[in-house]
């Protein structure tokens, strides 16, 4: 298995990426190498720091440029083709690599796998999973961010694409799947809220157990929660400052009371960087996205849910059941 890491994405790199590499590459099980894509000098000169790295299973591929984060994704895309995004993704379209990771612009990571990548058949829209913690276990919210207008017929599409990933690298044999609301009522929400509890009651496949509001998500009411990407990415940014919002509190009570509280094991429980980046479900590959201020810990716990990814075959599986019957009664 060979994973391509985009070098130059974040905000502190290539140090970041390629120590997150080293890491994963000592402490992950599997037969697996990492190809970092970007500035060779820049990224040999940080593989130097790192003398316990195993060179035998890192390749360095030269990219002479890098998007930013303020570029248009689209037009990043195509007026930069030997930009480090471009090249890891064309070496994942080709074959040369199994998966992509990136923690650089969100849109043009996206931009990129659309237009190179491209969407597996029946994928009208793909989507951005999330995984966060609840009270028993993980949720994985999807979308959260690359769509900010759906129809009824795509969001039930993200439960299929959750569905899958929740089965893959969850392990979860029929996740729940939630649809989040104002309301637990049938006709509560909007009216596409309410088409979309229809569509669910009635698809294939979907384990749908209703309406999930806001409050109920930390409590294990799914394995799957849909929503459109407006609400699933302000979802998003407010859960990532909540937790250290609470950490902080606690700390402060801890050391205002003396109390003794591992503070460091409920932020792991609650930090982002434990759960890997984000993989956008529904196209031809796999592509992750990271946090542009992802520690090396996250970079790690991104190529662990690439290399999961690629051996239980989650593509392929999303292609198989896309591949399946439409239900004659979903209207598009």
């Amino acid at each position: 298995m060979r994973i391509a890491l985009d070098a130059m994405g974040s905000d502190r790199a290539p140090a970041v990426e390629v120590e997150g590499a080293v890491g994963a590459l000592r402490e992950l099980d599997g037969d697996f190498s990492m190809v970092l894509v970007g500035d060779r000098e820049a990224i040999e000169a940080e593989l130097a720091r790192h003398p316990e790295a195993p060179r035998d299973r890192i390749e360095v591929v030269h990219a002479s440029q890098k998007i930013e984060m303020g570029e248009s994704p689209a037009q990043a895309i195509r007026r930069k083709p030997d930009s480090s995004v471009v090249i890891g993704l064309t070496l994942h379209k080709r074959g040369e690599v199994d998966a992509f990771i990136s923690a650089g612009s969100t849109g043009a990571v996206m931009a990129g796998s659309l237009f190179i990548l491209r969407p597996l058949p029946g994928v009208d829209r793909p989507a951005i999973g999330t995984v966060f913690p609840t009270a028993a276990g993980h949720t994985i919210v999807l979308d959260s961010g690359a769509n900010v207008d759906t129809r009824p017929a795509q969001l039930v599409q993200f439960a299929t694409l959750g569905t899958i990933y929740a089965q893959d690298l969850m392990g979860v044999e029929q996740p729940r799947v939630g649809l989040l609301n104002i309301g637990e009522e049938p006709e509560k929400g909007d009216e596409r809220s309410v088409e979309t509890y229809g569509l669910l009651s009635r698809a294939p496949g979907i384990n749908f157990v209703g309406n999930v509001e806001g409050r109920d998500i930390i409590h294990d009411r799914c394995d799957v929660l849909v929503c459109d990407g407006f609400v699933g990415n302000v979802l998003l940014k407010f859960y990532e400052s909540i937790a250290g919002f609470i950490i902080h509190l606690l700390r402060q009570e801890v050391g205002a009371k003396g109390l003794e509280i591992d503070t460091d094991r409920v932020f792991r429980t609650l930090d982002y960087t434990e759960y890997g980046g984000a993989p956008l479900l529904g196209v031809n590959g796999i592509t992750i996205i990271c946090h542009g201020g992802s520690p090396p810990r996250a970079i790690r716990n991104a190529i662990r849910v690439a290399q999961r990814s690629v051996q239980r075959g989650m593509v392929a599986h999303i292609a198989r059941e896309l591949a399946r019957p439409a239900d004659p009664t979903q209207e598009p």
